[in-house]
């Protein structure tokens, strides 16, 4: 079975490292900013979060549950969503008045996406108007370089599990062979029929076809004969 080699790290952890270092380098770009929170989907509903502070990681979770705040609707409009003063602002009650308890009075969401995978990253300031649309030039070219990098790796992954299928159907084809050989002989049949007649053993018993064929090899298809012969019979 193929394996990742031992520096590779697994795919969770390499995207929590990867959303991690987006947070905390994005909130470093504003001076005014108190905290940065990170979140990726790649498939269904599911949203990993970041957040350089355990305060702000609330304010993510409460816009994701109720789909409801600036990370939605940055996502929805496919464009930043600037809340200059929490205090004036009468969009998302729930995330507004949870943001205000903890002192936050100003944010900024940016939103990414490519090739199925969704990115944003949040600035939050205890000051009202401190996030000035400066910061979105560096924390812009920042999330896109973490995107494209999550969509790298995703890729990498893939490649790797296709190429373990492929080598997986490669060691099983001569067992397959094998196995096909045997009913061959067994019903005095063609190697297509052979073949299916496989399949269709791995169907019913709801077993891989390469352990079906490793049976089938193992004791020469002895026991056998009466099954195979059933399947081999035409329907009436």
């Amino acid at each position: 079975m193929l394996t990742e080699p031992e520096h590779q790290e697994p795919e969770t952890t390499t995207t929590a490292r990867r959303l991690s270092l987006l947070a905390e380098q994005s909130a470093r770009c504003a001076p005014a900013c108190c905290g940065a929170v990170a979140t990726i989907s790649a498939s269904g509903p599911e949203r990993r979060v970041t957040a350089t502070h355990p305060d702000l990681a609330p304010l993510a979770s409460v816009q994701l549950a109720c789909g409801d705040g600036p990370i939605p609707s940055a996502l929805s409009a496919g464009e930043p969503v600037d809340t200059e003063d929490l205090l004036t602002e009468d969009r998302w009650p729930g995330y507004r008045a949870l943001a205000l308890e903890s002192g936050v009075r100003s944010c900024v969401t940016l939103p990414f996406r490519r090739s199925g995978i969704e990115v944003t990253v949040s600035l939050y300031g205890f000051r009202p108007g401190s996030l000035t649309p400066l910061v979105r030039g560096p924390v812009g070219a920042l999330a896109q370089e973490t995107t494209t990098a999550l969509v790298r790796d995703r890729r990498y992954r893939a490649a790797l599990a296709e190429v373990e299928q492929l080598e997986t159907a490669l060691r099983s084809r001569p067992v397959i062979d094998q196995a096909s050989g045997i009913v061959m002989h067994v019903l005095a049949c063609e190697a297509d029929e052979a073949f299916a007649i496989l399949r269709t053993i791995s169907q019913r018993a709801n077993r891989k076809l390469a352990d079906v064929a490793e049976a089938v090899v193992r004791t020469k298809g002895r026991g056998l004969e009466s099954e195979l012969s059933a399947l081999a019979a035409p329907a009436d």
